[in-house]
């Protein structure tokens, strides 16, 4: 019996392995601009109950405060549950920056027709990671490519605000991102 347990706990224990190496594989830009970055929290987001995609944030623990992310590095990986269009995501980004009194009218146009030019479209085979560096423009990674970037500098708070910000739309999430 032991040894049928040992046998379950090392192929565990690969399986796990092998996907930990598969996502480091994934986030190659990542790992390029956060060599030290690991895993602060993760989560599902859901939209009335259906899987829309599963996310990570990535920090340098020793420099990230959940209550002053904005001045730390971070990158958040979404892995899409289901095909999307890049420019109803870019919408769907501006509506939750309005929601939370984020940017004037001319930064959401601004803002928007950016995405839009930067955000492909998606399907459950896709991973998008967003890459904030304060000050830096906002670079944005497709399956770890590098797939274009904003270059005003309020808008990656403004961006990373819809998941991190207290006041988001997604509480539970914030909350599983934050590793609270």
């Amino acid at each position: 019996m032991q040894s049928g347990m040992r046998r379950i706990c090392l192929l565990l224990l690969l399986s796990l392995s092998t996907m930990l190496s598969t996502a480091l594989a994934n986030s190659g830009g990542l790992k390029q601009a956060l060599p030290d970055a690991t895993v602060i929290g993760s989560g599902s987001f859901r939209w009335f109950g259906l899987k829309l995609y599963d996310a990570s944030l990535w920090a340098v623990r020793g420099s990230f405060n959940p209550d002053n992310w904005q001045s730390a590095s971070l990158a958040l990986e979404l892995n899409y549950a289901r095909s999307l269009e890049g420019r109803r995501i870019a919408e769907a980004s501006i509506d939750e920056m309005k929601k939370l009194g984020i940017g004037t009218p001319a930064q959401h146009k601004a803002w928007d027709e950016a995405m839009k030019q930067v955000f492909p479209d998606v399907d459950k085979t896709t991973q998008l990671t967003g890459l904030y560096v304060p000050g830096q423009p906002t670079r944005f990674f497709r399956n770890g490519a590098a797939i274009g970037e904003i270059a005003d500098p309020a808008f990656g708070p403004a961006f990373f605000a819809i998941w991190l910000h207290p006041k988001t739309t997604a509480p539970k999430l914030r909350t599983m991102l934050l590793g609270q």
